[in-house]
């Protein structure tokens, strides 16, 4: 098994690099997940505070949280304007992907960075800015509102995959179903989209994720009846520290977790079709 990994021409000190290299990437990879899977048994636990060691182990945070009129309602208005978000971050940075893509004109260099800025600029003085802008208009305090923000955050990432996928795309196979008769819209969705599916389905998990985890932007737009569930956790720990915190992050590290096997799953396949176009 070591040949097959090390050639064995390599010298000592490579192997010695080889092995060094994966000892500090797995210790490092250790150094970020334990913090995370130190919350999970304490959300079992019996005890009413976030300590160690566990003395009994219990379900009641659960059912506590599965009780809590304020919890239910902030998972809700979670997985409806994330998903919304997602939606129109995921369209629109598409489009804008692809129409940058293809049109060459002055100062697109400075459009890009206008359209990826929400990624550099901080959150507080974007949350602001979208503040000071949709008050007029009666946005603040709706789920509207919202949900625009956090697809406008989200959108950039967006972009920034699509475009990344569509430096690959070979122009001959659109010359060739211009060719066959089809037409801009039948060749996007035909032989553009199918091949950049990778590309839009990482751009859509990185919105989703940021809309879902959203907190400033959030404190900023929404309302009493807009609570979501990073925001509820926020007023949780300022107010009280409740193992109920735990029993969340461990149901939103689950969840987090099966969105990325299913993505993952659906970029294989996307990807699996690419090839088969593209053979064809």
């Amino acid at each position: 098994m070591l040949k097959t990994v090390l050639p064995h021409y390599v010298s000592t000190t490579e192997r010695i690099w080889y092995y060094t290299l994966r000892i500090l990437c797995a210790l490092i990879l250790l150094f970020l997940v334990l913090p995370i899977l130190v919350i999970i048994p304490l959300s079992f636990s019996q005890s009413s505070l976030l300590l160690y060691p566990i003395q009994s182990f219990s379900l009641r945070w659960y059912d506590t949280l599965f009780h809590s009129s304020d919890w239910i309602r902030a998972a809700t208005n979670s997985f409806i304007v994330a998903p919304s978000a997602t939606v129109i971050a995921t369209v629109l940075g598409t489009l804008a992907a692809a129409g940058l893509h293809r049109a060459q004109f002055p100062g697109k260099g400075f459009l890009v960075a206008v359209l990826i800025s929400p990624m550099i600029v901080p959150l507080v003085v974007t949350g602001l800015g979208i503040y000071l802008f949709f008050a007029p208009y009666g946005l603040v305090n709706s789920y509207s509102g919202l949900i625009l923000a956090l697809a406008a955050i989200g959108a950039p990432y967006v972009v920034t995959t699509v475009s990344a996928t569509l430096q690959g795309l070979d122009p001959n196979l659109l010359r060739a179903s211009y060719s066959l008769g089809a037409g801009p819209i039948r060749t996007f969705f035909g032989v553009t989209l199918p091949i950049i599916a990778p590309g839009v389905i990482a751009g859509a998990l990185f919105a989703f994720a940021t809309a879902f985890d959203e907190i400033v932007i959030t404190l900023f737009l929404a309302g009493p009846e807009q609570v979501t569930l990073p925001r509820q956790m926020f007023t949780g720990i300022r107010e009280n520290i409740s193992p109920v915190i735990a029993a969340v992050a461990t149901i939103l590290i689950l969840f987090s977790t099966s969105l990325l096997l299913v993505l993952e799953w659906l970029r294989g396949r996307a990807a699996a079709r690419t090839t088969r176009v593209t053979s064809t």
